[in-house]
């Protein structure tokens, strides 16, 4: 490995002298996505933040404060939560615990998703509706062959059952309904963008006693006393406001395009914020083979996904496999697209694999040379959940 030290630019057009460049044979990254870069919506001139008399902060800030300080920072205050996801949703029953129904804390929303608060719809386990390979069989798979595709297409109506099975259950435990939470999409559609959260115990008790209060907000913008919501009357019925925490996520596409100088490079790992990272086995890019990537796409267990996939590189590297030719790396990857955004419908910016985490599983494997099938009988092997102590031995 050589190294030696020169004047580089960064991304950011500003220049160091005597970074250190190191000329390496492979580089893989684990920078994380749901740190650091935190996802702020964009607003059109003189709407923003920048005229609110109030604060704004990002979940990411509120995370890194302490009890008391967090308590202490919400407090008598008329909060504003934008979001609907678990950040959002949990900093949102925080706020209702100190303020009560007194300054009850709103929450602004985009779309409805399905939230669940157990892993038991009707007293069955989820992980047997959708984390065995009987599941699987229902979808259509990147790289299936002819007798796969016409059984996922029999068993296409099972899978709408499973899924409208589910919705009841979340339906009426929750009473969706009556505060106009039904999703206008499936719970199938939610597992498969990976927008699935679990909602905190008493979430909608909080709603229903009205300290915290649900409000659908297409698009909103600010002004000095707060924030004006798309479809009202902006100009007389502003949402009077003092802290504005924004639960909107973060930008791991953008953390990962930072990495590298050139533009070039950049828009091949990170084409664009609504896309998916194209990554062979969701770790290798097919234009930049010198890179692995660990942990951007999401699965059933980020966790353990992302060490079968550094075993996988470390696998690579050792030569055990090889990749195949460029062309066929990104016709693999195309297909994995095609299979997301088909199961995704219009939730499809990230990649998400929850649906197909054995499939994906399954094709690691066999690149190593390991046995893909981890249980002990056919039943078990079709009907049983696969978690992460199937791997736990070669």
């Amino acid at each position: 490995m050589d190294t030696f030290s020169q004047e580089y630019p960064t991304p950011t057009g500003f220049k160091f002298n005597s970074v250190q460049v190191y000329s390496v044979d492979f580089v893989i990254l684990c920078i994380g996505r749901f740190s650091d870069v935190p996802n702020i919506p964009e607003f059109p001139p003189n709407s923003g933040p920048e005229i609110f008399q109030g604060k704004v902060i990002h979940s990411m800030e509120y995370a890194s404060m302490d009890d008391q300080s967090a308590a202490e920072l919400v407090k008598g205050k008329q909060v504003t939560i934008v979001g609907l996801q678990k950040s959002a949703l949990d900093i949102a029953m925080e706020c209702s615990a100190v303020n009560g129904v007194k300054y009850p804390c709103r929450v602004l929303y985009r779309t409805e998703h399905w939230h669940i608060s157990d892993y038991f719809p009707w007293g069955v386990p989820l992980a047997n509706l959708y984390l065995n390979r009987f599941s699987e069989l229902m979808v259509h798979k990147p790289n299936e062959g002819f007798l796969l595709s016409v059984l996922a297409t029999v068993l296409a109506p099972l899978r709408w059952a499973i899924s409208k099975f589910v919705e009841s259950h979340i339906r009426r435990k929750h009473g969706l309904a009556k505060f106009g939470m039904v999703p206008d999409h499936s719970f199938h559609q939610t597992v498969n963008s990976c927008l699935f959260s679990t909602v905190p115990e008493k979430f909608y008790e909080k709603v229903e006693e009205g300290s915290i209060m649900l409000k659908k907000a297409p698009r909103f913008w600010f002004c000095k006393e707060g924030v004006l919501v798309d479809g009202e009357e902006a100009s007389t019925s502003p949402l009077k406001t003092d802290l504005v925490i924004l639960g909107t996520g973060f930008r791991g596409d953008k953390k990962l395009k930072d990495m590298f100088v050139s533009s070039y490079f950049q828009n091949l790992i990170a084409p664009s914020p609504n896309a998916s990272t194209p990554l062979y086995r969701d770790c290798i890019h097919p234009q930049i083979p010198q890179v692995a990537v660990i942990g951007f796409a999401e699965s059933a267990s980020n966790l353990f996904t992302s060490e079968i996939r550094c075993r996988w590189v470390a696998e690579l590297l050792d030569g055990t496999f090889q990749v195949p030719n460029i062309e066929e790396m990104k016709k693999d990857v195309k297909e994995w697209e095609e299979y997301m955004k088909k199961y995704s419908g219009p939730y499809y910016t990230r990649s998400c694999i929850v649906g197909l985490h054995i499939w994906y599983a399954d094709q690691l494997c066999k690149d190593m040379g390991l046995n893909p099938k981890r249980k002990k009988g056919l039943l078990a092997e079709l009907f049983q959940p696969y978690g992460p102590l199937e791997y736990s031995s070669s």
